[in-house]
């Protein structure tokens, strides 16, 4: 009974990912599907800035930075942009892929306490 416990206490813990990093989704494409992650600082946000061309850049930046002007400086080439930061998990994902990556880690946690309960 103890070991069955503990071993859903670990599985929790490593679904909930208590302690890591943000993780921000890294590219500079057209497409908007961005498949490479990285793992930030403990300062840093998500960042995702389109250029009015519809070149897409996706990063990890220091929070501080997130701002119009600070931005202009870091990417003096793009002439034109929007820009969105953000301090979740992944959440500079292009936007029809963002909605289900919340849900399916909510639907995996649910199930290992069901699990662990039965």
């Amino acid at each position: 009974m103890k070991t069955s416990v503990g071993i859903c206490i670990v599985f929790c813990l490593a679904i909930f990912g208590l302690g890591s990093a943000l993780q921000c989704y890294k590219c500079k494409d057209y497409t908007g599907s961005c498949a490479k992650v990285k793992g930030c600082g403990w300062e840093d946000a998500c960042l995702t800035l389109k250029e009015r061309g519809g070149l897409i850049y996706r990063q990890c930046i220091k929070y501080s930075d997130c701002d119009y002007n600070r931005l202009s400086q870091m990417f003096p080439s793009v002439a034109s942009f929007t820009y969105r930061c953000c301090s979740s998990d992944l959440c500079n994902a292009a936007p029809l892929t963002a909605a289900g990556k919340p849900l399916l880690g909510l639907l995996a946690s649910l199930a290992v306490f069901w699990w662990c309960v039965l």
